[in-house]
């Protein structure tokens, strides 16, 4: 499948917050969402950011181990922020109970989506994060 870039952004790390807003507004008609990225790009970072602009004020960290992590924001209801990174394929992500979070309407954030990537909805906005250097990043949305 060819996907379209729809927005590409230089930033550093310093600007995130500001990043994640605009890549909120740009993207926010879409409930799920894949990050793609290296492993230390920055993905649980930029959720943290865009989730505390949806007014989540709980913990919020990498759900490595849980797989599954649920928080309440003020602007989206819950957001179900997912890290597949441990899952060895899509049958153990069904027996996660990922595709329920997918399926709930909800908001969803999702790290290494190339672990299970036919659950992903066919609307799903790809994210993909790179390294320009130690402070800078590009994100690209599809």
């Amino acid at each position: 499948m060819q996907y379209v870039c729809i927005m590409n952004l230089i930033f550093t790390l310093a600007e995130i917050n500001n990043i994640a807003r605009q890549v909120y507004e740009q993207g926010k008609q879409q409930k799920v969402w894949a990050l793609h990225g290296e492993m230390g790009v920055g993905k649980t970072t930029f959720i943290h950011a865009l989730s505390e602009n949806l007014g989540v004020t709980s913990s919020i960290g990498s759900p490595t181990y849980s797989i599954i992590n649920e928080y309440k924001s003020t602007q989206e209801g819950i957001i179900f922020h997912m890290d597949w990174y441990r899952l060895k394929d899509e049958e153990e992500a069904l027996q996660a109970g990922v595709e329920d979070c997918l399926l709930s309407g909800h908001f969803c954030l999702v790290e290494w989506p190339d672990k299970a990537p036919g659950l992903l909805p066919d609307d799903c906005l790809h994210i993909s994060l790179s390294v320009i250097d130690e402070q800078t990043r590009q994100i690209s949305l599809f």
